[in-house]
């Protein structure tokens, strides 16, 4: 695709879709608005002539879509994850609409790679799902139905990054005057090492784990952690580690 708008480092990734036609229409919907890159987890069926058909001439973002099977896995390598989700969820992040997202979004962009998050038809995302994500987002939709199609939501979600893209305020700075972001690994190792040493140390006891670890993502997530600060805060949990080692 030759579109000059930067939304070449935006994933869109859809969870455990359950029906092919609504891959097809998310495909439609990404390719009306300049994007391409579609990543699919662990989809009921794919590749589908069901969802060729729904596609209606955006079968080139079907054939380059990456089919993996799990969330992780479709997230590796990016540095910037927002999820949809309708359902109010305990110690989440503070929302944004699909507007102000569209804008952090595409500031992460001048950073690396970006993520589009969109759950399961009936169930949405589950709450771990939602905690490899830094970004919740909600579609402002009325309280008395609020139930919205997957290939709608995409195509809703897919505009406001079009329109925030074609504004001039909207642009990403350089990537040079930014610090490099943390990528999702990286997080992700930090997380499994902070949560070893608590264990360890006892203050986290594993059979009683209470909500630490979601408050823990909680209270880094709103950090936006850069690499030089995983490094940092890594080389404290292994100087405890070392301590009580001598």
């Amino acid at each position: 695709m030759n579109d000059p708008l930067p939304l070449d480092r935006v994933r869109v990734v859809l969870v455990r879709t359950s029906h092919p036609g609504n891959i097809g229409a998310a495909a439609r919907a990404m390719k009306t608005m300049g994007l391409a890159r579609l990543w699919l987890v662990s989809p009921a069926s794919f590749p589908d002539p069901v969802a060729r058909a729904r596609a209606s001439g955006a079968g080139d973002v079907l054939d380059g879509a990456t089919v993996v099977d799990t969330l992780p896995e479709a997230l590796a390598g990016t540095v910037f994850a927002a999820a949809l989700t309708a359902r109010r969820r305990d110690l989440s992040l503070p929302r944004l609409g699909p507007r102000a997202a569209a804008t952090e979004l595409l500031e992460w962009c001048a950073r690396g790679e970006v993520a589009l998050v969109f759950g399961n038809e009936a169930s949405g995302l589950t709450n771990e799902e939602l905690g490899l994500c830094a970004l919740p987002v909600t579609i402002p939709a009325s309280s008395d139905y609020a139930s919205l199609n997957l290939g709608a939501a995409v195509q809703l979600a897919c505009y406001e990054l079009r329109m925030a893209a074609m504004g001039e305020d909207a642009r990403p700075a350089p990537a040079e005057r930014t610090p490099d972001p943390a990528t999702h690994e990286e997080i992700e190792g930090f997380f499994a090492h902070l949560e070893s040493a608590i264990v360890t140390s006892g203050f986290l006891d594993p059979a009683k784990p209470r909500r630490l670890m979601p408050k823990l993502r909680r209270l880094f997530g709103r950090a936006r952690l850069e690499k030089g600060e995983v490094a940092i805060l890594r080389g404290i949990l292994a100087s405890f580690s070392a301590g009580e080692n001598k």
